[in-house]
C-alpha cells in the first residue's frame, strides 16, 4: 500500500502546515511530504492570511483526499482511533473540539500581528491591545486545560488534536518573547521537546526560502 501524501507549505512560516503535519505524526500514519514552492500563490495566501479557503495542508490517503486541518484531524481519528487524538471521555472530547474550533476560527489579531516565524526572535516585542486579548485568551485556555486534566499536555498525559492546533502558538510565543506563567511555560517547553516538534523546527531553521513581508518587525 502506498504511503499517504501530505501537502504542506513553508515549515518556517506555515502554521496550518505545522498543525496538519503534527496531527499526522501523532496519529502514526506513515506519509511523504509534498512541499509547495515559496513562489506558489497558494502558499503566500496562507502565509499572509489572505486565503479564504485553506487547501494547505491536504492529506491524500488511498482514494481519500481531505483538507482543512480540523477535517484532517477527524479523518485521522477515524482511521487511527488508538492514537488517542481525541480524549476518550465524552465531556473532555467536547471540550477538546471546542477549543480546537476556537483556534481554527479565531485569534485573528494575534495571528496577524505575530505571524509564525520560527527562525526569528524579537525580544521585548511590543504587543498591541487586540493581539494581547487573544494571547490572554490562549493562556486562559491552556491554564484551564492543564488544571482540569492534570497535564503535561492540554488533555492529560498524551498529546491530542488540541496540542497540534496550539503548537504554532507555542512557537509564536517563543519568537515574540511573550511572558508566560510557570504552568504555561512548562507546557510550552514540553511541546517544544516533542520529537516531532524538534524535527519540524530543525527543518524550519534549515529552510532557505524567505517571505519578506513576514520578516518585518511590526
Amino acid at each position: 500500500m502506498a504511503k499517504a501524501v501530505l501537502t504542506i507549505s513553508s515549515k518556517n512560516y506555515g502554521a496550518w502546515a505545522l498543525r496538519g503535519w503534527l496531527l499526522t505524526k501523532l496519529a502514526g500514519l506513515e506519509f511523504t511530504e509534498k512541499v509547495i514552492s515559496a513562489d506558489d500563490p497558494a502558499m503566500k495566501a496562507e502565509m499572509l492570511l489572505l486565503s479564504s479557503s485553506m487547501l494547505v495542508p491536504s492529506l491524500q490517503h488511498n482514494s481519500v483526499k481531505v483538507w482543512d486541518t480540523l477535517a484532517i484531524a477527524e479523518y485521522l481519528n477515524e482511521i487511527k482511533p488508538k492514537a488517542g487524538l481525541l480524549p476518550a471521555d465524552v465531556k473532555a472530547r467536547a471540550h477538546c473540539r471546542a477549543i480546537c474550533g476556537e483556534m481554527h476560527s479565531g485569534f485573528a489579531s494575534m495571528r496577524g500581528s505575530l505571524p509564525m516565524n520560527i527562525k526569528a526572535h524579537f525580544p521585548k516585542f511590543k504587543v498591541w491591545s487586540r493581539a494581547q486579548a487573544d494571547i490572554d485568551r490562549v493562556v486562559e485556555i491552556w491554564t484551564e486545560c492543564l488544571s482540569t486534566y492534570g497535564g503535561p499536555y492540554l488533555f492529560g498525559k498524551t498529546p491530542t488534536v488540541a496540542d497540534a492546533m496550539y503548537a504554532p502558538v507555542v512557537t509564536r510565543f517563543q519568537t515574540y518573547d511573550i511572558p508566560l506563567d510557570k504552568a504555561c511555560t512548562a507546557y510550552s517547553k514540553r511541546m517544544l521537546e516533542l520529537p516531532a516538534m524538534k524535527e519540524w523546527i530543525a527543518a524550519a531553521k534549515a529552510e532557505p526560502d524567505e517571505i519578506d513581508e513576514l520578516d518585518a518587525e511590526f
